[in-house]
C-alpha cells in the first residue's frame, strides 16, 4: 500500500513536468450548490486531463532496463496521452493501441506527443487484449490507467495540491471510474486532513464502484451509452477498489440529464469547455446529491478532452435539457398570411426563431396544408410550456420533437 510519502516523492519528480494546476472559486456555483465551490481545472493540466500525472510517475519508477524497452498502452482517450506526454518527457518508446473508432483528433494528439499508435479492433477490448499480446513480443512495461500504486501515487498528487490551496476545504468531490484519481487523492487528503470528506460521483450509465462496494467486491457492471464515457468502466480494479473502500466516504450517482445541463453551464458560465465525465463531480453539487451544506467543496474537473465534431451537439443536448431549445412541429392552411400569424404568436411571447423547414409533400401532409417545423431558443421549460400552451390555444396540433 502507497502512503503520503510516496505521494509527495511523486509530486517532487513531477515538478516542471505537468502544471500545479489552478482553484478557481466560482461564485455562480456556490450560489447554486449552496456551498462554497473551488473548482480544480485539471482540465487545463498537461494533455489535457488529470492523466499525466499517474503516468508519469509509473515511468519514473521503472528501471533503465525497464525503460530502454519501453512502455505500452491501450486507450481511446485520456490515457493515451497522459502515456504518450510522459513517454516524450524521458525519451523512452512508446506505443499506443487504440480502437480503430476512436476519434481522429485524439489520434493525432496521441502521435504528436511521439508515440506509435497502432488502430485494431472496433472496441477498447479488443484493443486491450491485442496490446497485451504486443507487450509480450516488444518486451515493453505496460502502462495500466488506473489498477497500478504507482499509477495512484501519481494522481494522488492533485490531492496534495487542493490541501495547499485550500487547508480550509471540508470536501472533494471526484468523478469516479477505475478508480485510481480518487484512490490517490482520498489517501493524500485523509494523511493531510482526517477530517475532510473524500466523495465519488458516477454516471448512472455505468455506476460499478458504487455496485462493487455493495457487493463487497470489484464487479462487472452493464454499461449505458452515456456522455461520461471516460469513466465509464465496467469493472473497477483491486487496489483502487481496496483504498476506496477504506477511505472514500460515500459514492453518488449523477442523470445523463444533469451532466448535460452541467457541461452547458460551465461552458456558458466560466467558459470551460469540459468533458462528460469531468462535468459529474459539479453535477452532483448542483443537484443536491451530497447532503453537505455551507462548506468549502472542491470539484475535481478532470478533463477537457473534447472531440470538436461532438461540442456542437453537447450545446444543443444541454440547452434542450435546460429548457433553452424547443423544436415543434404543427401543420397550417396554405395559404398566405397564415405563417406569419403563427410566427407572430411565437414573437408575442419572446420566443426566437432559430430555423423553419416547409413541408407540403407528405404521408400526412394534405393537400391544401403545409408541415411546419419550428426551432425556437427559449428561456426555460416554463417558458417552453407557454408557447405550447398559446399554440393550442390558437388551434395548433403540436408535436414536440425529441
Amino acid at each position: 500500500m502507497i502512503t503520503l510519502k510516496d505521494i509527495e516523492a511523486a509530486k517532487a519528480k513531477m515538478h516542471g513536468i505537468v502544471h500545479y494546476t489552478h482553484l478557481d472559486h466560482s461564485t455562480t456555483f456556490s450560489k447554486l450548490g449552496n456551498n462554497e465551490i473551488y473548482l480544480k481545472l485539471e482540465n487545463l493540466q498537461k494533455t489535457g486531463s488529470f492523466k499525466a500525472r499517474g503516468s508519469y510517475n509509473k515511468m519514473m519508477s521503472l528501471t533503465p532496463e525497464e525503460l530502454e524497452k519501453g512502455v505500452i498502452a491501450a486507450s481511446a482517450g485520456n490515457h493515451a496521452q497522459g502515456v504518450a506526454y510522459s513517454s516524450s518527457q524521458l525519451n523512452v518508446p512508446c506505443t499506443i493501441v487504440m480502437p480503430k473508432g476512436a476519434p481522429l483528433s485524439k489520434v493525432e494528439a496521441t502521435k504528436r506527443y511521439g508515440a506509435n499508435v497502432e488502430l485494431h479492433g472496433t472496441t477498447f477490448d479488443e484493443a486491450l487484449e491485442y496490446a497485451l499480446g504486443l507487450q509480450k513480443e516488444l518486451g515493453a512495461t505496460f502502462v495500466h490507467p488506473f489498477d497500478d500504486l504507482a499509477i495512484i501515487a501519481g494522481q494522488g498528487t492533485v490531492g496534495i495540491e487542493i490541501f495547499e490551496q485550500l487547508p480550509e476545504v471540508d470536501a472533494v468531490v471526484c468523478p469516479v471510474g477505475g478508480g485510481g484519481l480518487i484512490a490517490g487523492v482520498a489517501l493524500a487528503l485523509k494523511a493531510l486532513k482526517p477530517s475532510v470528506k473524500v466523495f465519488g460521483v458516477e454516471s448512472r450509465a455505468c455506476p460499478s464502484m458504487k455496485e462493487s462496494l455493495e457487493a463487497n467486491k470489484p464487479i462487472v457492471t452493464k454499461s449505458l451509452p452515456s456522455m461520461a464515457d471516460g469513466i465509464a468502466v465496467k469493472k473497477p480494479g483491486q487496489l483502487t477498489f481496496d483504498i476506496i473502500k477504506q477511505y472514500v466516504d460515500d459514492i453518488f450517482i449523477v442523470e445523463e440529464m444533469e451532466i448535460a445541463r452541467t457541461m452547458l453551464l460551465l461552458l456558458e458560465r466560466n467558459k470551460l469547455l469540459v468533458e462528460g465525465s469531468a462535468a459529474t463531480s459539479l453535477a452532483a453539487m448542483l443537484y443536491h446529491k451530497i447532503p453537505i451544506e455551507n462548506a468549502n467543496v472542491v470539484p475535481i474537473i478532470t478533463g477537457g478532452n473534447v472531440d470538436m465534431n461532438f461540442i456542437s451537439r453537447i450545446i444543443e443536448h444541454g440547452m434542450v435539457e435546460s429548457g433553452r431549445f424547443l423544436s415543434v412541429i404543427t401543420t397550417i392552411t396554405d395559404k398566405p398570411g397564415n405563417l406569419q400569424r403563427l410566427l407572430q404568436l411565437i414573437a408575442e411571447l419572446d420566443g426566437n426563431v432559430l430555423n423553419i423547414n416547409h413541408q407540403r409533400i407528405g404521408a400526412k401532409v394534405f393537400p391544401g396544408q403545409t408541415q411546419i417545423q419550428l426551432s425556437l431558443e427559449t428561456k426555460n421549460q416554463t417558458h417552453i410550456d407557454q408557447i405550447i400552451h398559446k399554440m393550442q390555444d390558437a388551434g395548433y396540433v403540436v408535436k414536440i420533437e425529441v
